[in-house]
């Protein structure tokens, strides 16, 4: 039964201990990995579950590993912010494979990048068609970016010379769950009375609202618990 008990403790530490790590290391660890991200995760991952459930290694010293393993993780990080060259070590340089709307197979080949693969990526940007990209770049962590040739690029207001509002800032949450987020409130220089009021002009109180959201052009959007909506298409 102790060792029951031992493994559960274990599995709480090594739960915890990978959240701090995580945390220290900050969002990139879970973004879109470079090759760097991948290993540190894998080796992390792998010190943890040691941590957790293998009995015959004391957690003292998988606990040791996985600290000198967040520092090294750390020192790299570092490096890579302040070094263009540490950069390029830990992370590798973005690989051309279309330039100028030609596919460079010599590049792909160099990464064992098939055709096939190429195309789904492409599709995966909306590319059906080849001919249209000026540029594809293989990023570091594996994603591909696009470039089209002006003629297949989207049309935007500025190209059609239409005028715009101009936005300085984020939409402000306002209601969730039901619940007033004061801070956003008093962020923005707004009062408790100003959002009954603004509730009160669409006949609702603040427990009609489910989620309430300032736009960034001054437009509030309000979606209540009762959303009129008697047949939903998802509905189990």
């Amino acid at each position: 039964m102790s060792e029951y008990f031992e493994v559960i403790l274990r599995s709480i530490a090594s739960f915890g201990l990978l959240l701090i790590g995580t945390r220290i290391l900050g969002k990139q660890t879970i973004s879109k990995m470079t090759m760097f991200d991948f290993v540190a995760a894998i080796s992390l991952g792998a010190i943890a579950a040691n941590i957790a459930f293998n009995t015959s290694i004391k957690s003292n010293h998988a606990a040791l590993a996985f600290v000198v393993y967040i520092i090294i993780i750390f020192m790299m990080a570092l490096i890579s912010l302040k070094s263009r060259k540490g950069r390029k070590l830990f992370a590798g340089d973005p690989t051309i494979v279309i330039e100028k709307g030609k596919i460079l197979d010599k590049n792909m080949k160099k990464m064992r990048y098939t055709l096939d693969y190429l195309n789904q990526q492409l599709r995966e940007k909306d590319v059906f068609n080849i001919e249209e990209v000026l540029f594809a770049i293989i990023e570091t962590n594996g994603t591909l970016t696009v470039l089209k040739k002006p003629q297949f690029r989207n049309v935007n207001r500025q190209d059609l010379m239409i005028p715009i509002t101009p936005e300085f800032k984020l939409p402000i949450e306002l209601i969730m769950d039901g619940e007033v987020i004061k801070e956003n409130l008093e962020h923005n220089n707004l009062t408790e009375l100003w959002l009954k009021m603004e509730l009160n002009k669409r006949n609702l109180v603040q427990r009609d609202v489910l989620y309430a959201v300032l736009s960034a052009n001054g437009n509030m959007y309000v979606n209540t618990y009762d959303n009129h909506i008697h047949s939903p298409i998802d509905k189990e």
